[in-house]
């Protein structure tokens, strides 16, 4: 991951700050349709809360963008569990974003398999083309980092890692609940990918990740586009 882009904040809700500010500055830049393939996560959490104070709601481009996610858990969409219901309470409840604009996951009436293929249809009709350099499926992808180095729900020792035909595959088995996740073509295709890490209990991995080790799913991907690592004081040392 040479190249990448460091961007260290004071803390927790400076990184929130910052990172919006990025994010619509993206979005302002981009002239038609503005996607965003989103994270899960308390941190990504106080980055949608920020996005909905009146400072970045107000200038946000909220008609023209459309929102994804890179993973989610095989939950109703009302479950506490659920990254759609998370981002829904923090975000998009909060700002006028049309109700066109928002894919969630499918989670309800479908098995794991079903609804992965259904969310590929969904990325697959939305895209319109084959994933190429010069045609990225998401102008921005806000990804995490876990303790063990998983990014999305892409897991260490899980067969979804070897997976290069596929955008999304059902993760069963590596947790206690299923997931959908996107596979590493589909999250490396984006014009900028960001890593959103805070806190000090990230630090040694967030330096194995920086590293390349490749034991590490966060450490194999390999963004076509720009790649930014956000992280606070606390976690980057």
């Amino acid at each position: 991951m040479s190249g990448a882009k460091l961007d260290i904040s004071a803390d927790a809700q400076a990184l929130a700050g910052r990172v919006a500010g990025w994010l619509l500055a993206a979005a302002q830049a981009k002239a038609g349709r503005f996607a965003v393939c989103l994270s899960g996560g308390s941190t990504p959490r106080r980055l949608y809360e920020t996005l909905a104070d009146p400072v970045y709601r107000d200038r946000f481009p909220w008609a023209r963008t459309h929102w994804f996610w890179g993973d989610e858990r095989f939950v109703p969409p009302d479950d506490p569990l659920s990254n759609h219901r998370m981002v829904r309470e923090a975000m998009l409840s909060r700002a006028p974003v049309p109700a066109e604009n928002v894919h969630a996951v499918p989670t309800t009436g479908l098995t794991p398999a079903e609804a992965a293929e259904r969310y590929e249809a969904t990325l697959r009709a939305f895209h319109g083309a084959d994933l190429a350099p010069g045609a990225p499926l998401f102008d921005v992808t806000l990804l995490g980092l876990g303790p063990d180095g998983h990014t999305a729900s892409l897991f260490p020792g899980d067969a979804a890692l070897a997976e290069r035909k596929r955008w999304v595959v059902a993760v069963v088995g590596a947790k206690a609940e299923a997931r959908i996740s996107l596979t590493y073509p589909a999250l490396e295709s984006s014009a900028a990918t960001a890593f959103l890490v805070e806190g000090a209990e990230k630090r040694d991995i967030f330096k194995r990740f920086r590293a390349g080790d490749p034991a590490l799913p966060a450490s194999r991907l390999s963004p076509k586009g720009e790649l930014w690592y956000f992280a606070d004081k606390a976690t980057a040392g």
